[in-house]
């Protein structure tokens, strides 16, 4: 293993390793400018109820990149601000559903700087204040 990196090292330059690597940080750099659509997962907390939703959404790249990486952090958002339907599911137990319309618009104003573009399923509530 020892004559192999220092074969490499004969060949090949440390500055043009060294310059590799910052041609590659700085490419990554400016492709996170561009806009991009995502599919990204919505983690809730609506009245103390988490729920995960999933969303289409629509920004610049470095902004879905901070979304992302937001791991475990929840959106706290009050049951009085989304519109809510009684709904059965498949056993025909009486569950509480939140329009989609309604949710997407509650998300476009807590994350302003990227676009809902959908939300895919109706988020289910199981217990309503």
């Amino acid at each position: 293993m020892k004559n192999f990196l220092t074969k490499i090292r004969q060949v090949v330059s440390p500055v043009f390793i060294l310059l590799f690597i910052a041609s590659f940080v700085l490419w990554y750099i400016a492709k996170l400018n561009y806009t991009y659509t995502a599919d990204y997962v919505a983690k809730l907390s609506i009245d103390g109820e988490n729920v995960d939703v999933p969303c289409v959404v629509e920004g610049v790249g470095s902004n879905l990149l901070n979304h992302k990486i937001r791991i475990g952090s929840r959106l706290r958002i009050p049951l009085s601000d989304l519109e809510v339907y009684e709904d059965a599911d498949m056993n025909g137990v009486p569950v509480s559903k939140v329009k989609k319309e309604s949710l997407r618009k509650v998300l476009s104003v807590h994350l302003s700087d990227i676009k809902i573009v959908s939300v895919e399923d109706d988020p289910v509530i199981k217990v309503i204040k």
